[in-house]
């Protein structure tokens, strides 16, 4: 690794927030402290990585409901030791009457960003469970007894938590009783501090034990593997499917202001079936980085550090305008390839292309010394780009592209940290790696399902009508998600697993923390706690769809000189809070030494590392 190039990069990362964990048994990192904690209860009471990761992604659904759910989506690398990573693919596909067709014909020309007609099928809460039954070692209702705990004792809300349901509660009054009886049941949103419980989704997953065990008319008994199995079939065939399908007859309010009913039927469910599957890689400086595929926007990142491996370190320098700027363009112009090529529908030969070191090479070329306010993708033979529909202006306003709707609850255009998602690392004494990246179901996505106390995820909003588009909406394809863990290796062997949410915003973050700890040397506290910023001149993966030509969202502790000469080389700069950006986690085994360490964001007071 090189040494820092600029004195400066350690401004704001000299003295971290709080150490890089070290130790030799186990370390686990996640957005908020519960999870954390909570899986590395697991390490300590002999579980492995696998074990405790499922345990932390319940407890995520219990204290962080509003950035995930049951009824959601989920992405994560899982790296036994000794073996190549795979990817743990819960994004479920649309439902078999999910069609531009059947949209236009209840008249809308673009998914809406809530309700249940944008409802892919819910692939998330079965991913937990099929991780656990390959690769973990304890019972379900072991790995539950935590989340059952906050679901039913409570667990005291966080600003974020309050905020959202404060945002939607007259929504809920009005149109959603069912979230309003859950989330509001005395009218008020709670206050910061109060316990937020959700018994109705306790005793869903008290029920899915017990169709381990046989009861309430399953099939269950036998083994380890057959309890879980019995569950997982609960969710296709079983009381969830009914529950899910009944929900979706009856119509109710979407973002368009409109009623409507949701799509999924028994054979929808029926398809449950969360899966692994092979990542894709790069090597950048001697360190391999693996994610999951085109179906995802994990590739950007791969692009982006191909383009920058034909960029001196020197410009790669983050605590300069020079760095700044670089990364952000090769960012721009990584992203534009993400909307014109990616997508469940992409031919695989396609990534070869625009990974290919003199592809590559050639992209960095268009990098100049002024700041692109263009989409510029690549050129691949045999392929026309798509290029999202022009965007609508408002003075004063990022540009819309298509219709306006409520989206992911993501950071916003100007930096302020709404919440969106929730991440989870661990790592353990054996060598086993993690990274998950839950999301979608949000307690503000859909009316909560009387019976089972959660809801639908609204991902097909991330898909396009239009039938040239690589991410277009199709029944029985993934739409393109934003989750999008990280492993990283050395000489073909894992060692870090990292992540953050922030949708759009999830590749770029992580590629400031590679480069502050590949290029600038960091280590991973400081590289984390280090100024943060995006670009927001891509076309938004969440309705309304904006995009900000020459956008640059920064945190203000860069410094007002490398601001400056951002804006003269024609940056649109947004200014945020100097702690604002960002929500990223790491844990991981030294290859040098051995050692564990973990590192967690201190950006909106809930991400925290624990380990030993």
């Amino acid at each position: 690794m090189s040494a820092p190039t600029h004195q400066a990069l350690l401004d704001g990362a000299r003295t971290p927030t709080r150490p890089t964990l070290t130790g030799s048994f186990g370390m686990a990192a996640a957005t908020h402290w519960l999870a954390a904690g909570s899986a590395q209860s697991v390490l300590e009471r002999g579980g492995n990585a696998f074990d405790a990761a499922v345990c932390a992604g319940f407890v995520l659904h219990a204290v962080e409901p509003h950035l995930n759910g049951p009824g959601g989506d989920l992405v994560g690398i899982v790296a036994p030791a000794g073996a190549r990573p795979r990817v743990l693919d819960g994004q479920g596909p649309a439902p078999r009457g999910a069609s531009p067709q059947r949209f236009r014909a209840e008249g809308l020309d673009v998914v809406p960003g809530s309700g249940a007609l944008a409802a892919a099928v819910p692939h998330g809460l079965d991913a937990l469970l099929l991780l656990l039954l390959e690769h973990g070692t304890w019972e379900l209702e072991a790995v539950l007894e935590p989340a059952l705990h906050y679901l039913e004792v409570g667990a005291a809300a966080g600003a974020q938590l309050v905020a959202v349901i404060g945002s939607v509660r007259e929504h809920f009054a009005t149109h959603w009783p069912s979230s309003a009886a859950l989330w509001t049941p005395r009218g008020e949103a709670p206050e910061v501090g109060d316990l937020v419980r959700n018994p109705t989704y306790a005793a869903t997953l008290r029920r899915l034990v017990a169709a381990g065990h046989g009861q309430g008319g399953a099939t269950g008994g036998g083994g380890r593997e057959e309890r879980i199995e019995a569950a997982r079939s609960e969710l296709r065939t079983g009381f969830v499917a009914r529950a899910v399908v009944e929900h979706c007859l009856r119509p109710h309010r979407h973002a368009t202001g409109g009623d409507h009913r949701g799509l999924l039927t028994a054979a929808d469910m029926a398809d449950i079936a969360a899966t692994f599957d092979d990542c894709v890689g790069l090597e950048f400086r001697g360190v391999q980085v693996w994610k999951a595929g085109l179906w995802t926007q994990g590739p950007v990142l791969l692009q982006a550090l191909a383009i920058l491996d034909h960029v001196g370190d020197e410009q790669l320098d983050l605590a300069t305008a020079v760095g700044v700027h670089t990364v952000t363009e090769a960012l721009k112009l990584a992203m534009a390839d993400r909307d014109a090529y990616y997508g469940d529908a992409a031919p695989a030969a396609t990534l070869e292309v625009l990974l290919s070191p003199d592809h590559a090479r050639e992209r960095a070329r268009l990098i100049a010394d002024e700041a692109s306010h263009e989409l510029r993708p690549s050129r691949v033979a045999g392929l026309v780009p798509y290029v999202p529909p022009a965007p609508r202006s408002t003075p004063g306003v990022p540009d819309v592209v298509g219709a306006a709707g409520v989206g992911e609850p993501t950071v916003s255009r100007n930096g302020v940290t709404r919440g969106d998602t929730c991440h989870v690392d661990v790592v353990d004494r054996w060598g086993n790696l993690v990274s998950l990246t839950p999301s979608g179901g949000w307690l503000q996505s859909s009316p909560a399902i009387e019976e089972l106390g959660f809801c639908l995820g609204t991902r097909l909003q991330m898909t396009w009508l239009d039938p040239s588009s690589p991410s277009r909406l199709e029944p029985g394809r993934r739409p393109r998600t934003t989750l999008s863990p990280t492993v990283l290796g050395v000489d073909g062997t894992p060692f870090s697993a990292l992540g953050t949410p922030g949708g759009d915003q999830q590749d770029q973050w992580q590629l400031l923390y590679l480069l502050r700890t590949i290029v600038g040397g960091l280590r991973p506290q400081a590289a984390i706690d280090a100024p943060a910023f995006h670009t927001t001149s891509i076309v938004g993966s969440f309705w309304p769809r904006t995009w900000e030509p020459g956008g640059l969202v920064v945190e203000n502790r860069l410094g007002a000189d490398v601001i400056a000469e951002l804006r003269a080389r024609g940056h649109r700069v947004t200014e945020s809070d100097g702690w604002s950006l960002g929500r990223l986690s790491t844990v991981g085994r030294d290859p040098r030494t051995g050692l564990l360490y973990a590192a967690a964001n201190p950006r909106g007071d809930q991400g925290y590392a624990v380990g030993r």
